[in-house]
């Protein structure tokens, strides 16, 4: 049973001057793995962070550092969840979630049901 749903878009551009501005915002939104991706790569984990919350109910107190999404050579993108995203997926019966990432033409979608 699909217990929510989550889809954020990202412009690559405009998230990688935000990240220049601030340089430790990259430190607060990702986990050491994520950090040194590719623009458009960290780009697409901001939105699928920002997806997973709203398929979550998007509480307000999730930490970014506690969902990771590591890279699956040659495999479909998976999420790795801990602390308060383990949590909040547990309150609501979530035994998967399924993600989706896209960037193309400056733009960074990712999509990700979760599902009981």
């Amino acid at each position: 049973m699909i217990v929510g749903v989550g889809v954020d878009v990202v412009d690559i551009a405009r998230f990688m001057a935000t990240l220049e501005r601030a340089p430790r915002l990259r430190e607060k939104l990702f986990t050491p793995p994520e950090r040194d991706l590719a623009p458009s790569s960290l780009a697409a984990r901001f939105a699928a962070k920002e997806a997973l919350a709203k398929a979550l109910g998007a509480p307000g107190n999730l930490l970014w550092h506690d969902c990771t999404i590591p890279r699956v050579r040659g495999g479909a993108p998976v999420v790795e969840v801990r602390g308060t995203v383990a949590a909040r997926a547990a309150e609501l019966g979530v035994a998967y979630f399924h993600l989706s990432l896209s960037h193309d033409g400056g733009i960074a979608t990712a999509m990700v049901v979760a599902e009981s």
